[in-house]
């Protein structure tokens, strides 16, 4: 019994482990059987569970290592996540920080500009978030929302976007000369895909919070945003910070070839770790614990 039980106890952690995963992946759960059936269909060629499920965690361990390599040598690491909506871009995110340290890795998606950020340069309110050393920072949207939904939405003026277009490329110029090493991902869906996922957002109760109404005029001003994408890209796409396009059409996919080359983008390594030993507890034969009230206790409903 005593040889069976630490057995049992890393059976149950690691069943635990791939529980915590299936539950991110029950992202269809409650949607109708119809649009179910519709998105089924139109995605015959699915990645097998166990193949992904697989290769998540073994990307994932690789994180890991990234991670304590960007620690150990205090390095500095800046992610960019743009793309349509729902493109797949927090989902991504999700699973190259679900096993991160947060105090290491940490996701940075910044509201609405307020009236006081408006009158302020425009990365002024970008510039704190950005990584010291040993952090890695991954932007869900970020300056690029001036490319994008700024421009397509009229929030910017044609003027404010030119200038966008002439500072940032020297602005990603002056961060990759400060030594933070910057990465920058374009989610790409195919229109499709896109009003399959909206429909399914729409049916869906537990995703209905992801679909604002900009959201919605994004599908109106498709082709808008088309070229708006193609112009960034033409004008922001510098040696120092290329662009990566991800094809997103099929998320799973689409998070582990993400993950996959972001593994590529930076020259970790094996870094040296003491040795981690438990102490024994100390036992006081004086100290007795004392009974608590009963209704501090969360009620045991399960």
């Amino acid at each position: 019994m005593q040889d069976q039980a630490p057995k049992d106890w890393l059976e149950a952690e690691l069943q635990d482990t791939l529980d915590e995963d299936v539950e991110i992946e029950l992202e269809d759960a409650v949607l109708s059987q119809e649009i179910a059936r519709i998105y089924r269909d139109t995605h015959p060629d699915q990645m097998p569970r166990a193949d992904y499920f697989r290769e998540l965690l073994r990307l994932q361990s690789e994180l890991i290592k990234l991670q304590d390599w960007v620690a150990h040598h205090k390095e500095k690491v800046v992610v960019i996540f743009e793309g349509r909506d729902s493109a797949g871009k927090g989902g991504a995110i999700k699973r190259i920080t679900q096993r991160l340290n947060p105090r290491v890795a940490r996701v940075v998606a910044l509201p609405a500009p307020s009236d006081r950020e408006k009158t302020q340069w425009y990365f002024q309110r970008y510039v704190p978030h950005l990584p010291a050393g040993g952090e890695i920072v991954l932007f869900d949207r970020s300056w690029y929302n001036r490319a994008g939904v700024e421009r397509v939405m009229g929030f910017a003026s044609e003027e404010e976007v030119q200038q966008f277009f002439d500072d940032v490329p020297e602005f990603e110029r002056m961060l990759v000369r400060s030594g933070i090493r910057l990465v920058k991902y374009w989610f790409s869906v195919t229109d499709e895909e896109q009003q399959m996922r909206f429909l399914m957002r729409i049916h869906d109760p537990l995703k209905q919070w992801k679909l604002s109404p900009m959201d919605l005029q994004s599908r109106i001003r498709w082709e808008d945003y088309t070229k708006a994408k193609e112009e960034m890209f033409e004008r922001t796409n510098i040696p120092e910070a290329p662009w990566y396009i991800v094809p997103g059409n099929d998320k799973k996919r689409a998070r582990l070839n993400c993950m996959a080359h972001l593994l590529t983008m930076i020259p970790y390594g094996p870094v040296p770790h003491e040795d981690v030993t438990l102490p024994d507890r100390v036992f006081n034969p004086d100290y007795e614990r004392e009974v608590l009230p009963h209704d501090l206790y969360v009620p045991q409903r399960y």
